[in-house]
């Protein structure tokens, strides 16, 4: 029951936080004339996709995902947090390492992008567009990419569950074209700048970025590109940009283009491969139905 109190808690206080910033964020860009930076319809989309996501991920958080890790800590190092700073300092470069992988891996791999690509489905940045999420992340396993890795170190469930949402709402912040702050930071930090280009549909800003919080991660595995040197912007997808503002459509679209390419190929790599790879001899079928 705790379990399930902690996740409500962390789902009303960082979202009453999330709208304020936004409804802010909305009135200063309108005041300035920048009528539009928000769509009222789609603003409401990404808030109701934000919900749902968020509530299925606390009850996976609280009555599956801590049992979960549970099991996987008796595995690993047990690492006891007993040296104060130097604990959170690891912990804080290990969740976020973990979220880079991961992030990675829903860019590289059509199972996992089938959930990422509903975040990347805007054609505008703005705060709300951080809250454009699909529930079935906590469906399709990817959470195991960053959760067991905290857990194999050993720290406790709850060190681990504080570290992954602080590291996700420092990640809201990052999703504008307001002038910021974090933009001082970013030898560093992921920035605004830095998360507009990894959003960017152009070839010179795919799969770039992947940062959360820090960006080093990026300049370390070269694929950080700074935004002087992205070229201008466009925000959206390459192909099947959804004009839909329909929540659900926008959260299982992917998924049924995915089996749909399975039951047309027959190839079961269309699951692990890329997320426009298709089997060459069945290229020219799938661009005909793409057309249709």
């Amino acid at each position: 029951m705790n379990d399930v109190m902690h996740a409500i808690f962390f789902i009303f206080a960082f979202g009453a936080l999330f709208v304020s910033v936004i409804a802010a964020e909305a009135w200063y860009l309108h005041r300035k004339g920048n009528k539009t930076a928000y769509s009222l319809k789609e603003t409401l989309t990404n808030m109701t996709m934000g919900f749902n996501y968020k509530i299925v991920d606390g009850i996976a958080v609280a009555v599956f995902i801590r049992f979960f890790y549970d099991w996987v800590h008796q595995f690993g190092f047990q690492y006891e947090p007993v040296h104060g700073l130097l604990s959170v300092l690891l912990i804080f470069l290990i969740s976020d390492l973990a979220f880079w992988f991961f992030h990675f891996l829903m860019h590289k791999v059509r199972w996992f992008w089938a959930v990422h690509v509903t975040h990347h489905s805007s054609e505008r940045m703005n705060y709300s567009t951080a809250l454009r999420q699909n529930f079935t992340l906590l469906l399709n396993g990817g959470w195991l990419f960053w959760w067991v890795p905290i857990a194999l170190i050993g720290f406790d469930k709850n060190w681990a569950t504080i570290a992954i949402e602080l590291n996700l709402a420092y990640q809201f912040f990052l999703h504008t074209e307001t002038k910021s702050p974090l933009n001082k930071l970013g030898l560093i930090f992921n920035t605004p700048s830095h998360h507009r280009v990894h959003h960017g549909s152009q070839p010179e800003q795919i799969d770039t970025n992947f940062g959360g919080v820090l960006i080093i991660w990026d300049r370390l595995f070269g694929t950080f590109v700074p935004e002087e040197k992205a070229g201008k912007i466009k925000y959206g997808l390459t192909q099947k940009q959804p004009t839909s503002l329909n929540p659900f459509y926008l959260q299982l679209h992917e998924w049924i283009d995915l089996f749909r390419d399975f039951k047309n190929t027959r190839d079961i790599r269309v699951f692990f491969k890329g997320p426009n790879w298709q089997p060459e001899e069945n290229s020219d079928i799938h661009q005909q139905l793409e057309r249709s």
